[in-house]
């Protein structure tokens, strides 16, 4: 009981080590982007702009005050791309993988800190797997950066065009969303790239591979991509994945985006459904989208991508167990299965827990910035689900919100990028092992 209690303990600090390690970063960021050298004009911006701006980029979100093409100079950017890269990879994965280059025995703590920041499902070979994640993040966004540079070549030059090519590829595969096109038009994302085939299909697979996760990636390679050999999440995060991905381009092929023909039509549904699991990229103005899309996003930026991923979020395994276990319950099934599989009925607890925490967020956070800003509730909703889901997707409202809307967005950043489960196992004072049960009695419901 002793040891178990300790073990538990170093699994609170480690989650308190994950929250301390944000925070600093964040910080740390916007005391870089204050300063004269990282902005334009005059005088340097807001401390509340900057902090803004450093939690949307070291939480991989994108939501921005200012166009970064524009407003941040070659340092500035800089900046936000290593907040961008760090904030992807997880603080402490980069922390440690920093002391690992130095030759230094890294301790229990820091292991378990990697395994709960990953998601990871046991701490055996942990540094060997942080080492797998880093060397393939490092190959998935070269691989972007080289595809995407001749077009951006053509356009920019060599020397601005491998910048461009390189600044998006990571922003695309760390889910984040930051862009560099507002030279052409100030906020407009890839709007300009909308018929361009590489651009969309490179953003989009460095998307999707990103918010799949390397957990599933080391599964997928270790199986030798053969599905039924997978793990029962592997399964589950493919899976839901694909319909997450199938689903929504219907719609939007079929009800959003029929005033286009031929490949743009594809192209932009696709892109559509792709971005909001969570990497903030768009290729139309969403402000001009019409209200079931927005709810349609809404839903897509909530649920996120995969645990352990880039991608923020409730996750897809939460939203796919919640649907599983309404399933059994609706066929009055005793237990939650799902590919000849039995899942944990624990894991349905965390799902439940987290799906309240975030609905909560959502409504409270949507009528707040309503009140406060005297906006419709449904932007206020896509603004606000934008931020938990760490997206970066904007109807086109993020600039001109007050600094309370701003101070609620960055919090929600914040939360969304932590996640919930992180957030309260920090906060958790002890732990508590109390083996005493209360008398049952039923309850009645629905």
């Amino acid at each position: 009981m002793l040891k178990i209690r300790i073990y538990l303990q170093d699994h609170l600090s480690s989650f308190r080590m994950i929250l301390l390690s944000f925070m600093l970063m964040i910080l740390a960021g916007a005391g870089l982007l204050c300063l004269p050298c990282a902005s334009t004009g005059d005088a340097p911006v807001s401390f509340l702009d900057a902090l803004f701006t450093s939690t949307s980029a070291a939480c991989v979100t994108g939501l921005v005050v200012f166009d970064t093409a524009t407003k941040w100079t070659i340092f500035g950017r800089t900046v936000i791309l290593l907040l961008i890269q760090i904030g992807g990879l997880g603080v402490v994965t980069a922390g440690v993988a920093m002391l690992s280059l130095t030759g230094l025995q890294i301790g229990l703590l820091p292991r378990i800190a990697i395994q709960d920041a990953l998601s990871a499902p046991q701490i055996g070979g942990i540094l060997r797997f942080m080492r797998f994640l880093i060397v393939g993040t490092l190959c998935f966004e070269g691989t972007g950066a080289l595809c995407m540079l001749p077009t951006f070549a053509a356009q920019y030059g060599l020397r601005k065009g491998l910048g461009y090519a390189v600044f998006h590829s990571v922003s695309a595969f760390c889910n984040a969303g930051f862009d560099l096109m507002g030279t052409r038009q100030p906020f407009s994302s890839l709007t300009s790239f909308s018929a361009n085939t590489t651009v969309n299909v490179v953003i989009m697979l460095l998307i999707i591979l990103g918010g799949l996760g390397f957990l599933t990636w080391n599964d997928l390679i270790s199986c030798r991509f053969r599905f039924r050999k997978l793990r029962l999440q592997t399964k589950i995060i493919l899976t839901a994945t694909s319909l997450l991905i199938l689903l929504p381009f219907l719609w939007f092929y079929l009800v959003e985006f029929k005033a286009f023909s031929g490949k743009e039509r594809v192209l932009l549904s696709l892109f559509q459904s792709v971005t909001p699991r969570t990497a903030g990229f768009n290729t139309i103005d969403y402000g001009q989208m019409s209200e079931g899309s927005w709810l349609i996003t809404i839903l897509l930026m909530m649920i996120g991508g995969a645990p352990g991923s880039t991608a923020g979020g409730m996750k897809v395994t939460t939203m796919a167990v919640l649907f599983l276990s309404a399933g059994a319950f609706l066929r009055r099934k005793e237990h939650v299965n799902c590919f000849h599989r039995r899942i944990d009925p624990e894991v349905l607890h965390n799902a439940m827990t987290l799906l309240t925490v975030y609905l909560f967020l959502l409504l409270a956070g949507s009528v707040a910035m309503s009140t406060v800003e005297g906006l419709p509730i449904l932007p206020s909703m896509f603004e606000c689900a934008s931020a938990l889901g760490t997206v970066g997707l904007t109807t086109g409202i993020t600039s001109g919100l007050s600094a309370a809307s701003r101070i609620l967005l960055i919090s929600f950043m914040f939360f969304g990028r932590i996640g919930g489960m992180t957030l309260g196992y920090a906060l958790a004072s002890s732990v508590r092992t109390n083996s005493g049960r209360l008398p049952l009695e039923k309850v009645t419901v629905g």
